[in-house]
């Protein structure tokens, strides 16, 4: 049953982080979607912790803990695969498109342009870089993000390797 419960506080968070999400852009709310994904996943856990506690006479709560932890942690990743990625907004313009096609000069003169000026306006909005003059310069905070992920990507073996390998 504990397992049941656990399932149950899934569902809270499956329905409760789109509904954050909405609401943040609905009230202009300034939280970032990862935080939003955070209080949803600390909400629903309190929720499931708490109904497993009233109502399962004997609630384990690794057993609840554990199938919430797994399916809330495949959300993330699922939705960190879609969220602002750069590659997935040219293809889904592509697929808007009358003939499902444009080309490429026409990307890259007027997608690439808005897409990285959405990201640099991201860093300069997170503190990370500054602009002076016509430079971007990286913040401290930017320079100590820089340095953990670097050791992050040596840690995990990534290097300085990308999604894609255009080697040939």
């Amino acid at each position: 049953m504990s397992y049941v419960v656990g399932l149950t506080a899934v569902v809270a968070f499956a329905v409760l982080s789109p509904a954050l999400q909405l609401m943040a852009r609905a009230f202009a709310w300034p939280l970032s979607s990862v935080v939003l994904l955070a209080v949803a996943a600390v909400v629903a856990h309190g929720f499931g912790v708490a109904l497993g506690i009233l109502v399962v006479p004997q609630f384990q709560y690794w057993d609840a803990a554990s199938i919430f932890g797994f399916c809330v942690m495949a959300y993330v990743f699922a939705f960190g695969a879609v969220y602002r990625s750069v590659s997935l907004s040219i293809l889904l313009s592509l697929v808007g498109r009358p003939g499902r096609s444009a080309p490429l000069a026409e990307i890259v003169e007027r997608q690439v342009p808005d897409l990285f000026r959405e990201r640099t306006n991201a860093l300069v909005d997170g503190g990370l870089v500054e602009r002076v003059d016509t430079n971007f310069v990286a913040t401290a905070a930017g320079r100590n993000l820089a340095g953990s992920v670097g050791r992050l990507r040596r840690a995990f073996g990534i290097g300085d390797t990308s999604l894609y390998d255009f080697s040939d």
